[in-house]
């Protein structure tokens, strides 16, 4: 009985020493907040989805991302802000936002200077992406890997935008960046900035005629109910920039980088397939949404190029010539035009 009596005391005496052991193990897993603009069925937010699924197995359920979508904690500028002062750890931007920080950046939002996604992975995975990225941390920014926007596109209200003229005083929201503004005052349209958790009461409002924005972007923000009339006129590509604030990343141990890194690096993979398989369905789906569809002629996609030239010239002439250079010689390389 006594034996009893001290293996039941023992038992007593270490459950309730273990039990707030058990409760500090409970509460040691890590929560990171991943905001970003888009709705959850996007690329961006399968791809976020995915990174999110990803980190949890890595790390056995030791870190968790909590996803916030369709800005509800802010537009891209804000994100940014957010991520440096470590109040949200993730989110995914259109790279050439990164241009007010990193003015190198410019280089990804250069008008007509890809032709397809081949160029634009091999200078974003190369030599340049790193070069690029490697300047964020001075920023507060983490940059763990690029995933895919797209390809950029008009939309309006007006008219099918078929040739130069057709863009003539079309009020046009554009991305909040230089670039975009000037590419599309230049054009002849009125260029005006607005983030994008706004874009859809503008539209309805008449605030604005149309916008430009990858095909899938239109399609699940339901533009096409206020934007009849869409034109391929793939003026721009832009890469997503996967983000985290290095306020948080300085925090954690090198095993928990490396779980985020290799998410990252996993999660690009799987995104940028999502975006390609999207915006190839989507000119299907956008028409059978009763959108007017119409691609623009080479002939025409090479006088509205030429009429961007003061644009690409500035810009280019702003990025480090070494970074400059390299891009130029990844995309003929590319293109199997390099001497």
């Amino acid at each position: 009985m006594k034996k009893f009596i001290n293996a039941l005391l023992t038992a007593v005496v270490f459950g309730t020493l273990l039990l707030p052991a058990a409760t500090a193990s409970a509460q040691a897993v890590k929560e990171f907040k991943f905001s970003y603009v888009l709705t959850p069925e996007t690329p961006l937010g399968l791809g976020a989805a995915k990174f999110a699924e990803i980190i949890s197995q890595k790390s056995g359920g030791k870190m968790k991302v909590k996803l916030y979508s369709g800005g509800s904690l802010g537009g891209d500028i804000a994100m940014m802000s957010s991520l440096q002062g470590g109040t949200v750890d993730f989110t995914a931007v259109n790279a050439g936002l990164l241009y007010g920080m990193v003015k190198d950046y410019a280089v990804l939002d250069i008008p007509y200077l890809f032709n397809n996604e081949k160029e634009a992975d091999a200078v974003v995975d190369g030599p340049v992406g790193k070069a690029l990225t490697d300047q964020l941390p001075a920023k507060g920014l983490i940059g763990l890997t690029f995933w895919e926007y797209g390809f950029r596109n008009l939309s309006n209200s007006k008219r099918p935008v078929q040739k130069l003229e057709d863009l003539q005083g079309l009020k046009v929201r554009v991305v909040q960046a230089p670039i975009y503004v000037d590419t599309f005052n230049a054009l002849g349209a009125n260029a005006v900035p607005i983030p994008l958790p706004e874009l859809y009461t503008a539209l309805e409002q008449k605030s604005v005629d149309g916008q430009e924005n990858p095909l899938n972007v239109i399609l699940f923000n339901k533009f096409y109910e206020v934007n009849k009339y869409v034109s391929r006129t793939q003026h721009i590509y832009n890469p997503l920039q996967l983000l985290m604030s290095k306020k948080t990343w300085d925090k954690l141990s090198p095993d928990e980088q490396k779980i985020i890194q290799d998410a990252a690096n996993e999660s690009k993979v799987y995104e940028r397939k999502i975006a390609r398989e999207q915006d190839s369905k989507a000119v299907e789906q956008l028409k059978a949404a009763g959108v007017q569809f119409n691609d623009v002629a080479p002939q025409e996609l090479a006088r509205i190029k030429d009429k961007a030239k003061p644009v690409i010239e500035k810009y280019s002439g702003q990025i480090t010539p070494a970074i400059m250079k390299q891009t130029n010689e990844t995309i003929a390389k590319a293109r199997g035009t390099a001497k």
